[in-house]
Formats: C-alpha cells, sequence, structure tokens
C-alpha cells in the first residue's frame, strides 16, 4: 500500500523552525539573565571589596596622622630642648663674663675718678661720676679704648661744679662691650698667670 502525506511539509518544516528558534530565544535570554547576575554578583564584590579597602586605608590614614601629629610633638618638645641646651651652654660660657667685665671695669678706672652709678643695657654701658679734672675723665676714655672688652666710649655730659674748695667735674659717659674672642681671653688669662707668679 502507498502512503500519501497530505500535510503540507512546509508548514511541518516553518513549525521545527520557529520551535528552534524560539527555544534559541529562551536559552539566549536565560544566558543573558545568567550573565547580567553573574556581572551584578562580581560588581556588587568588587564595590564590596573596594568599601573595605577604602575602610582599611581611612583607619591607616587617621593612624598615620595621629603618628605625625606625635611626631610633630616629638619635634616641637626636641627643638625646645635644643633652646634650652643652648641657653645653658651659653650661660656656661658666659658665666665669667661679669667678673671680667666688673674686672676691666676697675681696671680702666684711673685714680682721681669715682663712679656713682653703672647701668648696661644689652651691649651699652652707661657710667656716671665725678672726676678731679677734665684730664681725668678723657684718661678713662682712653683706657676704654685701650682695653679689648670695651670699644666706643662717648662723653655724653660733663659740668663742673665746685665743692668745698674743690673744683670736680660731674660726667655722663657710654661705651659698648664686646665679648673678646677664645684666643684673646686665652691669652689674657695666661698673662695674668703669669703676674700672679
Amino acid at each position: 500500500m502507498i502512503r500519501i502525506n497530505l500535510l503540507d511539509w512546509r508548514n511541518q518544516r516553518r513549525e521545527r523552525r520557529r520551535k528552534k528558534f524560539l527555544t534559541s530565544l529562551v536559552l539566549a535570554a536565560l544566558a543573558s539573565v545568567a550573565v547580567v547576575m553573574v556581572a551584578v554578583t562580581y560588581m556588587k564584590s568588587s564595590i564590596d571589596y573596594q568599601n573595605q579597602r577604602n575602610a582599611f586605608l581611612q583607619l591607616e590614614i587617621k593612624k598615620v596622622e595621629r603618628q605625625i601629629k606625635e611626631i610633630e610633638a616629638l619635634e616641637k618638645t626636641r627643638a625646645d630642648l635644643i633652646a634650652r641646651m643652648q641657653v645653658i651652654e651659653r650661660l656656661q660660657r658666659n658665666r665669667t663674663e661679669s667678673v671680667h667685665y666688673f674686672d676691666e671695669m676697675v681696671n680702666t678706672l684711673p685714680d682721681g675718678v669715682y663712679l656713682s652709678s653703672l647701668a648696661q643695657s644689652g651691649t651699652q654701658t652707661k657710667l656716671t661720676g665725678l672726676a678731679e679734672s677734665n684730664g681725668r675723665i678723657s684718661t678713662y676714655m682712653k683706657n676704654f679704648d685701650a682695653n679689648p672688652r670695651f670699644t666706643d666710649p662717648r662723653l655724653v655730659v660733663i659740668k663742673s661744679q665746685s665743692t668745698n674748695y674743690r673744683r670736680l667735674s660731674n660726667f655722663t659717659l657710654t661705651t659698648k662691650s664686646v665679648t673678646p674672642k677664645k684666643q684673646d681671653v686665652d691669652a689674657e688669662l695666661d698673662s695674668e698667670l703669669e703676674l700672679d707668679q
């Protein structure tokens, strides 16, 4: 017996293709959804990881800022200590200066000159006193010029007065004190030691 297919073979082929297309479309949609879900999950985990890193960095930055503040405080303390040490060293070096200053002040004083006041401001010294004559004041100023610890003597005022049949001169003069160099001080000390022997 002969079989005859009365169905339209083109319709069947079209139906198979349509089913195949729909299956492919559904599979593609599922694959797209899966890719999007994987991408979203990956992005979310990446964002979480980056947020954790950012939080860690923020903590480390705060630690470093605290350490920087501590270092600045230590540097300030160090600078203060260095400044104090320098003051102490300067005082240590200059502790004999006042003794030498007054010793030289007495050594420059000639006979017949009497000091009534001495005021020092920085390196400037103002001297007020009485002298038996103007020549003695001139000698006093020359002594200041010759002394290495003093410089630039200037006579500010001189007034003559008579008391008890004596003629005296009131004077005011200024001079600047100079700290001699270490070699000069050593030579001065050596000469003093030689005189004592």
